[in-house]
């Protein structure tokens, strides 16, 4: 509770001390006296006659405070007697009230951000809350309690004790946790930021190295029969979750995302935290991007679950662990989450603080959301009238800006929203497909992925009529030759020759159809898989699979057949040493012939003749004599 509060109530106790005093004067007893004697001088004789009388008002005065500090408890304790006397139903009331009480609490100290914005500018701005990483906060807001959780409540005094945790919530169906050979270290603390990574002991490497093998297979029962000798492999669960999402099942696919998330969780270091915004993991490490990959895979689930303010704060939690390079490029997504969240203050502080040295109006979707995000907030009744006639014209003033810069966007944008356009704007070759056309390859894919994952928030009437005069403002320059419009022309023409690859990570990752189709063909051209699409070309690899035997192209036919029936086997040896090759070659020779016969033994040995099928057929024995 904040400190205003608090002067707030000792302000309404001085008025209660006021009237005790004037009590004790009519009962007989001065203040001053009172005073007087607990301070231990003497005693009047008045005062001796009423001190029995001060005694036991000095003895209600605790109780009566704390009755004044207790009054809302006293309540909660009259409303669950009542309530307990209604059974079950009243049970699920009961703790609504309690959420209802702790939101009530939680007020004061939000209601500072959006008056002075105090608040806001102590945190930082990749701040996470906690509870706004459980998407069953954001279902009860929109459907209350007692929909969501249904009959859980009861269930849940009955099950076994399972550890809390951040990310997800464990179910009584995944396997049991044991230690999976994932651990969390430390490496160094520079700035106030820490640096972490996870390691992989020897056993985990193991199976690593079994699951690649699986993959090299191209079956996904492989994968199957490893996660049940291994039921926490990381890589294993984000590849059968691909497998899953192609095959329509999306329970299971969503199932195994969350057992991901929190074998990772149970591996974090003590001083882990996912709330500060400080703690940092370094994406070229291949450890560490199950957890990015994890945390994406998620939040797109919860997206098209419709929790997009869960999915926003785990947009915010992938970023803060490495703003600087942003392997998975979720500055393309977090505009999009904050309007469908509407976060709009949230959207527009990003904007401010991180346009200088960023460059975000350069991307075509903070160009066209924040001036969106402006509009919105403008049209909020509550704001008061100066923030709303502000935000406003900034609003004009960036869609405009926003227009000019990226021209292409328009025309395939009202096109998803089904507006037909007008004549003027139609036939104007600076709208028209001649700039889509003239456009890089990279900027295509960018504007592509904006129009295919947004235009739905762009459908709104409001919208399009506060558009549309600010579309034929910005013909109007291009007419009148503007030197905006030239300038712009000059960057389209200088930037955007190439997307960085974690562009197209992102991309692969989002599975926009209109984005995928306009990828290079050296990406497409490259097997992507679910479990590291696109790793980065300077990888920081701490431990490598051992190297398949190399196969000389001279090789027997002999040989070659023996492999094909046997690939392990190997006529030359596992290891060959560069010194004295001549005395080992007689070496090499003879140990390559007792492997040979081994291998002809063991194969002999398992061969199975398959009896041919017998006719039990009773009247078929008389045929024979």
């Amino acid at each position: 509770i904040p400190a205003e509060e608090s002067e707030d109530e000792a302000g309404e106790e001085w008025p209660d001390t006021d009237t005790r005093l004037s009590e004790q004067d009519t009962a007989g007893g001065s203040p001053e006296g009172s005073r007087d004697s607990s301070k231990g001088g003497a005693v009047t004789p008045s005062e001796t006659d009423g001190d029995g009388q001060r005694e036991g008002q000095e003895a209600e005065q605790p109780d009566r405070t704390l009755a004044t500090s207790n009054k809302p408890r006293k309540k909660k304790k009259k409303r669950k007697t009542k309530k307990n006397s209604a059974g079950e139903t009243v049970e699920d009331n009961d703790l609504e009230d309690i959420e209802s009480l702790l939101e009530r609490i939680e007020e004061p100290r939000l209601a500072p951000q959006s008056q002075g914005g105090v608040s806001t500018d102590s945190r930082p701005l990749l701040y996470v809350e906690h509870r706004n990483l459980n998407p069953e906060n954001e279902l009860k807001r929109y459907f209350g309690a007692r929909a969501v959780l249904g009959d859980q409540r009861p269930r849940q005094r009955q099950r076994q004790y399972v550890r809390s945790m951040w990310l997800t919530a464990p179910k009584n169906t995944w396997p049991r946790y044991s230690k999976t050979g994932i651990t969390m270290q430390l490496l160094d603390t520079r700035r106030g930021v820490q640096h972490f990574t996870f390691e992989h002991h020897r056993e985990y490497q193991q199976v690593q190295f079994k699951f690649l093998d699986a993959v090299e297979s191209m079956d996904p029962n492989n994968i199957v029969l490893l996660l049940q000798m291994n039921p926490y492999h990381m890589d294993s669960l984000l590849q059968l979750s691909d497998v899953c999402r192609m095959q329509e099942d999306q329970e299971m696919a969503r199932d195994l995302i969350e057992r991901a998330l929190y074998s990772l969780e149970c591996a974090f270091h003590p001083v882990f935290s996912l709330t500060s915004g400080a703690c940092r993991l370094d994406y070229r490490r291949p450890e560490n991007r199950a957890f990015f990959l994890a945390l994406f895979k998620h939040l797109m689930f919860l997206e098209k679950r419709g929790c997009p303010r869960t999915a926003l704060e785990f947009c915010k939690l992938i970023l803060s662990l490495d703003p600087e390079n942003d392997p998975l490029c979720v500055l393309l997504l977090i505009d999009f989450l904050s309007l469908r969240a509407r976060e709009y203050t949230f959207l527009t502080r990003l904007f401010q603080e991180w346009e200088s040295h960023r460059n975000l109006s350069q991307l075509p979707n903070f160009a066209f959301s924040v001036p969106l995000a402006y509009f919105f907030l403008s049209q909020q009744e509550e704001r008061p009238e100066l923030e709303r006639s502000q935000a406003r014209e900034r609003a004009a003033r960036l869609i405009q800006l926003a227009l000019i810069m990226f021209p292409s966007v328009l025309m395939p944008l009202l096109d998803h929203c089904s507006v037909q356009p007008d004549a003027r704007v139609a036939s104007h070759p600076f709208f028209g497909l001649n700039a889509q056309i003239s456009q890089s390859p990279a900027l295509n894919q960018l504007t592509s992925l904006y129009v295919g994952r947004t235009h739905a928030l762009w459908k709104d009437p409001a919208v399009m009529a506060w558009l549309e005069p600010h579309v034929h403002e910005v013909l109007r320059m291009v007419d009148a030759r503007d030197a905006l419009v030239q300038e712009a022309e000059h960057k389209r023409k200088i930037r955007y020759q190439s997307a960085p690859r974690n562009i197209y990570r992102h991309i692969i990752l989002s599975e926009m159809k209109e984005a995928t189709a306009a990828l290079p063909l050296e990406v497409t051209s490259q097997p992507v898989m679910g479990f590291d699409p696109l790793p980065p070309l300077d990888s920081i690899v701490s431990y490598t699979r051992p190297e398949r035997t190399s196969h000389p192209s001279n090789e027997s036919t002999l040989s070659l057949f023996f492999r094909s029936l046997l690939p392990n086997f190997n006529l030359q040896g596992d290891i060959r040493h560069d010194g004295d090759d001549e005395a080992g070659a007689a070496q090499d020779l003879n140990q390559g012939v007792n492997r040979l016969m081994a291998a002809m033994r063991d194969m002999l040995a398992n061969i199975q003749f398959q009896e041919p099928p017998r006719d039990d057929n009773p009247e078929g024995d008389g045929d024979w004599d």
